[in-house]
């Protein structure tokens, strides 16, 4: 994928307040400090489109990526911080259900789960909940540089065993650039599909 022009288009908090062209995106979500920022930024080759905080937690809204005017990169907010009030994640949570169970254009969900751990009962649960919509899952195990290239195949079972799934997982280091081609690969591919049934997928 060439990525010809990537910029911020909204954080948004309602329904009200989401892009209404109908142009396909792509949900990322994933526990807090799982990297999500820095796998938007590599993806999209940018330094800091998507902000990467040292403060966990700091995505409070919803926040659209506009991407070669054809498609978009939805940011939604992590979950499973601590430090983040119950009232907080309640609100959170209900943010990121009514957005992956009311939005039309929304063509895949990827789920960010770090490689070195096995998932939090959060990513179970969520994993367990994503697949009852009616819209494709990817698991994508960030870090992979943190591990040796003997343990990827280990640790991938055990993600797969823990979150009982059949979907494809793929490992990912975005600061390594390392799979960043084969889930480019999988997202065009939706984007063809998107663009020859139209839109409203």
């Amino acid at each position: 994928m060439i990525v010809r022009s990537a910029e911020f288009e909204i954080s948004a908090v309602r329904p009200q307040q989401w892009p209404d062209d109908g142009l396909p995106e792509f949900a990322f979500l994933g526990r807090s400090n799982v990297g999500k920022s820095t796998l938007l930024n590599r993806l999209l080759n940018r330094k800091a489109l998507a902000r990467v905080s040292a403060q966990p937690g700091k995505t409070r809204q919803i926040n659209f990526f506009r991407i070669n005017d054809a498609f978009r990169f939805v940011d939604l907010p992590g979950y499973g911080y601590a430090a983040v009030s119950k009232r907080e994640r309640e609100l959170f949570a209900k943010m990121i259900d009514r957005y992956l169970l009311e939005r039309k254009p929304l063509v895949r969900i990827l789920q960010l789960v770090d490689i070195r751990h096995l998932p939090s009962k959060d990513d179970v649960a969520i994993h367990a909940g994503l697949l009852e919509l009616d819209v494709p899952v990817t698991v994508v195990a960030t870090k992979l540089d943190k591990v040796g290239k003997s343990q990827i195949p280990k640790q991938v079972r055990d993600i797969r065993d823990a979150l009982q799934t059949r979907v494809e997982i793929y490992p990912i280091s975005a600061e390594k650039r390392l799979g960043l081609d084969e889930l480019w690969t999988l997202l065009e591919s939706d984007l063809e599909r998107a663009q020859s049934g139209g839109t409203d997928v």
